[in-house]
C-alpha cells in the first residue's frame, strides 16, 4: 500500500493526473459504439476522483 499524499501541491498533481486519464478516456468513446460498461466505468472513475478528493479535504482539517 501506498504512504498518503498530504502535501497539497501533490494532491493537486494527482487530481489533475486522474482527471486527464478521465479526459483521454471520455475523448476516446464513441458515443455509435459505446456500451453501459463503458458508462458504468467512466462513472466509476468520476466516483473514485470524487473520493479522493474527500480524503484530501479530511486530511487537511
Amino acid at each position: 500500500m501506498s504512504k498518503p499524499i498530504t502535501d497539497k501541491k501533490q494532491q493537486v498533481n494527482y487530481l489533475r493526473e486522474r482527471l486527464e486519464i478521465f479526459l483521454e478516456v471520455l475523448d476516446a468513446i464513441d458515443p455509435e459504439t459505446t456500451e453501459l460498461e463503458d458508462i458504468d466505468r467512466l462513472i466509476q472513475m468520476m466516483d473514485d476522483l470524487e473520493d479522493k478528493m474527500e480524503q484530501f479535504n479530511v486530511r487537511e482539517h
